[in-house]
């Protein structure tokens, strides 16, 4: 059976500072504080709420590990934990544009997510039984998803 999905929201999450934890076995561990944001499908809106962090390891082999943990309120008053885990990865000329807060066209580089939800909100419970794949693109201070959910 053929993978099938259906579009589930656009995020344009708010990101702090990269602050390097130092170097560990892995590759260097960094993190990378969720600072706010807004949210917006044809099911859910709302803002991505300040607190949350996204836990880095820049790997040897250039391949940054994405392991971000944030909250979402939705505009009817739903609360939405997600767990987003993924990579992000290529050429070093383009990795390097990033870093340094330039505009990268996302073709020229690989930036995929996997999304899992967890609410006690009962019109949202949906979500506790939804797995997404997000394409993402970095900007300066920002990251934009879109989130596509797993039929």
């Amino acid at each position: 059976m053929a993978l099938q999905f259906d579009w589930l929201m656009n995020l344009a999450v708010d990101v702090g500072e990269v602050t390097s934890m130092g170097e560990g076995p892995l590759g260097e561990r960094r993190v990378v504080a969720i600072l706010g944001g807004t949210f917006e499908g044809p099911e859910l809106r709302g803002e991505v709420l300040p607190g949350g962090a996204d836990w880095q390891i820049a790997r040897r082999d250039g391949v940054l590990d994405l392991d971000a943990r944030y909250a979402l309120h939705e505009r009817r008053g739903g609360r939405v934990r997600v767990t987003s885990q993924g990579y992000r990865h290529g050429p070093a000329e383009v990795l390097g544009a990033l870093a340094r807060g330039e505009d990268v066209d996302p073709a020229k580089y690989f930036f995929r997510t996997i999304l899992r939800f967890e609410t006690g909100a009962t019109y949202l419970e949906w979500l506790n039984k939804t797995i997404a794949v997000a394409t993402a693109e970095r900007k300066a201070r920002q990251v934009l998803l879109s989130a596509y959910r797993l039929l």
